[in-house]
């Protein structure tokens, strides 16, 4: 079954450069590409993607919004930003927001794929640098032993193995359930831990070590 990918960039040349890539790859399926947030939010919602490639700056609605709207309808929707940017800050908030991902424009086609698939496995494609913002922004909060106890046993042994950076697979096999199971698991952790993605899960699961 093929990885349905939806594109958004308001960029034609690239916005078509992106969906010809896709194109390449016998696993991957593009199946739409927008040239806003505003028209492309209702259709992400409609049609459900496995995972977004989203621009962070666009005209009107920016990228970043855009991904907060559909999280808060859909939290494990995968969306990986791709943008030219790479402020530190710019992409954190965007993470803040629920991004499971980050990709910059000059990425190489078999880059911009792996990331695909990784993300649609449950990884994070992202650079080491923002993750560690992540982690030390939950440091600055402070540990939240409360909502981790929330968690049930299964939640915390998928938040472990997740923390240790396995990908849905491996976790699935590791407990012996299907990767979907895990993936509802997932969206269970965010739900009760208040975040967006399981980028924002782990970091603030490791803040309970310190």
């Amino acid at each position: 079954m093929k990885k349905t990918v939806v594109v958004v960039e308001d960029d034609q040349g690239l916005r078509d450069q992106l969906v010809q890539i896709l194109d390449t790859a016998p696993d991957i399926k593009c199946v739409g590409a927008f040239v806003s947030g505003e028209s492309a939010l209702p259709e992400i919602l409609k049609r459900q993607p496995d995972v977004v490639l989203m621009d962070i700056k666009l005209p009107g609605m920016s990228g970043i919004q855009c991904v907060a709207e559909i999280k808060k309808v859909i939290p494990t929707m995968q969306i990986i930003m791709v943008t030219i940017y790479e402020d530190s800050e710019r992409i954190f908030r965007a993470l803040k927001a629920g991004a499971d991902g980050y990709l910059v424009k000059s990425s190489p086609p078999d880059q911009l794929l792996k990331a695909i698939r990784d993300a649609y496995q449950g990884g994070a494609p992202i650079s080491s640098h923002i993750a560690r913002k992540v982690v030390q922004h939950f440091h600055l909060l402070g540990p939240s032993r409360q909502e981790a106890e929330n968690l049930s046993p299964r939640e915390c042994q998928v938040l472990d193995l997740l923390a240790m950076g396995l990908i849905y697979k491996e976790i699935g096999g590791k407990l012996n359930i299907e990767p979907e199971t895990v993936r509802s698991h997932v969206k269970n952790i965010c739900q009760k831990m208040h975040v967006r993605s399981r980028v924002e899960a782990v970091a603030k699961h490791r803040t309970e070590a310190y």
